[in-house]
């Protein structure tokens, strides 16, 4: 048992810092309500608004993510510029306002498609400037020390709110309606308020803030001068752009192929969760991360997208879920270690940024073609070209030896 129990402190060390503690809980409610928008959105999408159009779908996804590509000159600079408690309690009280609208227009049963996507490019657009100041807030509330930690406990709780989220969202869609699960993810935005309200600002560890007026230019620069980081954005391109389309490929596979339910719908997003919330815990307990961890995700995540496109049955095919959702976790937590830690302190801002927009952003590029290659030629066809992205990038990590077998680098 001594060996468990060592872990399980391993694991959770930094839920010691009581700001991070207070942090967590009020992000699991918050992750929760979003998981259930997301569903619920899809699902909109999909089955009420066009006639199960997995293009429409990728088209949405396209609206709500391109934003983190179009704000990048301000995105990052912001985090790194102005303070991060702020620019949070901004950004969170928006999105929880913009979801609560949507649902107010949903229940009125007055909802067309092109609404949908202005608000999922608004929401996209707050949410562009929310993602690399919530990131790099993390060090803020814990210290470089137990960074890793922290980044791997926050997907726990991500993926914690992923496995509730689309269970609720799928009883709310078939028992009330969609409005409802948008109506209350504007309400949980309240738990995140809370908490940052609440945190004790003498324990914060700030960073220094940019004086300069060069902004993201200087972040691609500073990227572009890095082998290490050169190699994780190509890496996160590829998978970013074709692996991480799970909307498509779940909402697709569900609804074509297998003939689920809003219920069964709701389940695999949450057999998914289960895969990730396992990868997280094991992320959280590792001491080290290398470009091997992340050949190693990669080529899990391509393997596993294969598996659910050949998958013959709805059990099979969710099993091959849990494995891809431990690849990604492993995979996207890893890549969030490695470039805030070896990324000097006032540039993490703009660095996380970018890692956002090659991550997130770049999936619009992305998510209409396998959108179109779903509802053209069939959703294996579209889980082919992620298990595709999976190897390709797992193939970049290995022509990269120097690289691959080097520790972090923490910058100072």
């Amino acid at each position: 048992m001594k060996p468990l129990s060592l872990f399980a402190e391993r694991v959770t060390r930094s839920l010691r810092h009581r700001n991070y503690a207070i942090w967590a809980g009020g992000a699991l409610v918050s992750n929760t309500g979003t998981w259930m928008q997301r569903t619920a959105q899809d699902w909109l999408v999909l089955t009420e608004l066009t006639a199960q159009d997995a293009t429409s779908v990728g088209i949405t996804m396209a609206f709500q993510l391109g934003p983190q590509l179009l704000m990048l000159p301000w995105t990052g600079y912001a985090a790194d510029r102005f303070n991060r408690r702020t620019l949070l309690m901004l950004t969170q009280g928006l999105m929880g306002a913009l979801s609560l609208a949507l649902g107010i227009l949903t229940l009125s049963g007055t909802i067309r498609l092109w609404e949908v996507w202005l608000f999922a490019f608004t929401f996209g657009t707050v949410a562009a400037f929310d993602g690399p100041a919530r990131q790099t807030f993390v060090a803020e509330l814990t210290g470089d020390e137990d960074l890793p930690n922290a980044v791997a406990l926050n997907s726990v709780s991500f993926n914690a709110g992923r496995m509730l989220g689309p269970v609720a969202g799928g009883f709310c869609i078939a028992t009330v309606g969609t409005g409802w699960a948008f109506l209350l993810n504007g309400l949980s935005f309240c738990a995140v308020l809370i908490s940052l309200t609440t945190l004790r600002i003498r324990d914060l560890h700030p960073s220094r803030s940019v004086k300069t007026s060069k902004g993201i230019s200087e972040g691609f620069h500073y990227v572009w001068h890095r082998r290490d980081l050169r190699t994780i954005i190509l890496m996160l391109f590829l998978i970013g752009t074709f692996g991480l389309n799970f909307p498509i490929f779940i909402s697709t596979m569900a609804v074509t192929v297998f003939h689920a339910g809003a219920g069964r719908y709701g389940l695999l997003n949450s057999i998914m969760a289960i895969g990730t919330i396992s990868g997280a815990l094991l992320a959280a307990g590792r001491k080290n991360v290398t470009l091997n961890t992340l050949m190693s995700g990669s080529l899990i995540f391509g393997t596993g997208c294969l598996l659910a496109a050949l998958a013959p049955t709805f059990t099979l095919f969710a099993a091959a879920l849990a494995l891809i959702g431990s690849a990604t976790l492993t995979f996207t937590t890893s890549t969030n270690s490695l470039m805030q830690l070896s990324s000097a302190p006032e540039m993490r801002g703009r660095v996380m940024a970018i890692r956002l927009a090659v991550a997130l952003g770049c999936t619009p590029v992305g998510a209409p073609l396998v959108g179109w290659v779903a509802s053209h030629y069939g959703p294996r066809w579209a889980l082919g070209l992620g298990a595709a992205s999976g190897f390709a990038a797992a193939l970049t990590a290995f022509c990269d030896p120097v690289t691959r077998a080097r520790p972090v680098r923490r910058a100072k």
